[in-house]
């Protein structure tokens, strides 16, 4: 009973969230014909209602037996708003167009007149393309959505008619007085005039950005906006209220979080950590997927130690680490190596003391784990909860934010699970100061004839010696050698004292390079030594850097953006080097 008023109140909250907000003057103009039309408004708020009804019980059939995309719900509502802008902005347009009648397209011709002479098919259609719109709106539509339907379709089917009256009330409602206002205003007296027009162009304005998918961006940043009230908030306290009240059983879990069964439908399962070569920081003893199931909540990013958008990772997996093991966080490092010397497990265990790493991380040498998730990047986050299902998934760097709301949304389940108290999961997000990536403009770029495309001169993606000539005038982002070099799949050796150089355009420049022997280089930045702008790994004194460790080197740190050319002077021959990144 609680869920049901529950249900009802969110119908009528709705219509004031934030992503439902722009959305109302084109109701409000929908329903407009120059004097109070009670009929219309009615029409167009019971569509929207009956379409967020049919919508969902469609979605629901069509996710299980037709896999229909959602891209077909976005052009189906942003294409019926998009011809609805362009009928009311251009009124006479479908008389003038001979072709609709050659091709025989009178359903669209209906369509546009059902509008324009604002008849009911008109005022249907505009309620229901606007309906999977509202739909994503309310957090109670969809525990609907995912927890209920599924179990109980008849319950979860009321629950959801519950909600749709209360929408239609409160829309019919706000329709009602914003007509009045307008007709008081006789902004709406001209059917061609300026307000008529504005809501046209608002109809395509929106479509637009529901087809291209842009009204979750703006939706996004209305609820940033400091002063916006977001009434999803008074839902959520509602839920969490009700959920409060439910002692946690063995086959079910507060509101707002799914049952094992539940959660069967609706996410991947994790697989288990496979092929692996080798155990840090678990006292050499194995670790597995299986022994944490049921108990904790396991966060497995995969990284490689020389990849350089892994290790700006890292700060915010120690901080985790750091923050939520007491409560229940295991985090798992799996270290798929990128280049040979990666494989070497003394290698990792020392990139792990340097770059101080203190939870668990197994090596992935087979990439039999990388497989097994069926994973394609560095870095990549899964977020595995008690029960064992991936119910997080983040590639790449940035969103640390949605990222650690998830680990606290899946211990404040295991704390509720595990009977344990709920007060001591954290609500607040690590802040780790991180680089302006809209200034890194060069490409990571790799020596190897494996994927040396960005090569200059030479011969590129060949294996063998060659010698290099630098050019007079070096172009941006591209790899320049000189001298003698042995070039390998991963990487080019230096056969003697050689060359590096590069433009650039970004903060710093790594270099991922290793020597059997220890060899010196020199950096220099614009043809000058770098002085103050010297990289943690070169000595600012005299711009230069020892190799020998298979890692990444810092060379250049600017806290300045901008482009420059970096040339490195090879002092001997053995040196190895994989890979320029950017930072």
């Amino acid at each position: 009973m609680a869920l049901l008023i529950i249900a009802f109140v969110a119908g009528l909250l709705t219509v004031l969230a934030p992503c439902t907000l722009p959305l109302l003057p084109v109701i409000i103009g929908g329903s407009i014909s120059g004097k109070p039309n009670f009929i219309r408004t009615a029409v167009i708020a019971g569509s929207l209602g009956a379409s967020v009804f049919i919508f969902t019980i469609a979605l629901k059939v069509s996710t299980v037996f037709i896999n229909v995309p959602d891209s077909v719900w976005q052009w189906t509502s942003g294409g019926l708003l998009l011809l609805f802008g362009i009928v009311t902005l251009f009124p006479a347009l479908w008389d003038k167009l001979g072709f609709v009648s050659a091709l025989n397209l009178q359903s669209n011709r209906l369509l546009a007149q059902g509008y324009t002479k604002q008849n009911m098919l008109g005022d249907v259609l505009i309620g229901a393309a606007l309906g999977p719109v509202f739909s994503s709106c309310s957090p109670t539509y969809f525990i609907v959505l995912a927890t209920v339907l599924p179990v109980h379709p008849a319950e979860g089917a009321l629950y959801l008619l519950v909600y749709c009256v209360g929408l239609i009330l409160s829309l019919f409602f706000i329709s009602v007085v914003g007509q009045r206002v307008v007709i008081a205003l006789g902004i709406a007296s001209d059917p061609r005039g300026w307000f008529k027009r504005f809501i046209g162009l608002l109809f395509i304005l929106i479509g637009l950005a529901i087809i291209t998918g842009y009204d979750k961006p703006i939706e996004s940043g209305l609820l940033s906006h400091a002063g916006i009230f977001d009434v999803t908030q008074v839902e959520q306290q509602l839920l969490e209220a009700r959920g409060s009240t439910n002692s946690p059983q063995a086959t079910s879990t507060p509101m707002g979080m799914l049952t094992p069964e539940q959660k069967a439908g609706l996410y991947p399962k994790a697989p288990e950590l496979a092929g692996i070569d080798g155990y840090l920081n678990t006292g050499g003893q194995p670790i597995s997927l299986a022994q944490y199931k049921g108990k904790d909540v396991v966060l497995i990013d995969f990284w490689t130690y020389s990849c350089i958008n892994c290790l700006r990772t890292l700060p915010y997996t120690e901080a985790w680490y750091t923050k939520y093991k007491d409560q229940g966080l295991v985090i798992i490092g799996v270290h798929t190596p990128e280049f040979a010397f990666e494989h070497v497990i003394q290698n990792v265990a020392d990139a792990l003391v340097r770059l101080g790493v203190t939870y668990p991380v197994v090596q992935d040498n087979e990439y039999a784990t990388w497989n097994a998730f069926g994973n394609e990047y560095w870095p990549r986050e899964y977020l595995v909860d008690i029960d064992g299902y991936i119910v997080h998934d983040h590639a790449g760097e940035g969103d640390y934010d949605v990222t650690e709301r998830a680990i606290q949304q899946a211990l404040a389940e295991r704390a509720v699970r595990l009977g344990t108290s709920t007060q001591m999961i954290a609500t607040s997000t690590v802040s780790v100061a991180g680089p302006d990536f809209s200034a890194i403009q060069s490409p990571e770029t790799y020596f190897g004839s494996n994927s040396n495309r960005y090569l200059g001169n030479g011969t590129a993606e060949v294996s063998g010696v060659q010698n290099f000539t630098l050019p007079a005038a070096p172009s941006l982002n591209t790899l320049y050698l000189g001298g003698s070099w042995q070039i390998a799949p991963e990487y080019a050796q230096s056969l003697g004292p050689a060359t590096i150089e590069y433009s650039y355009s970004s903060h710093d420049i790594y270099l991922v390079a290793s020597a059997a022997t220890p060899v010196q280089i020199e950096v220099l930045r614009d043809g000058q030594p770098v002085g103050q702008f010297a990289g943690s790994d070169v000595d600012p004194k005299t711009s230069t850097a020892t190799i020998q460790t298979n890692r990444l080197y810092r060379l250049i740190h600017d806290p300045t953006a901008g482009q420059h050319t970096i040339e490195i002077k090879v002092m001997g021959a053995g040196l190895q080097a994989y890979t320029f990144t950017f930072g």
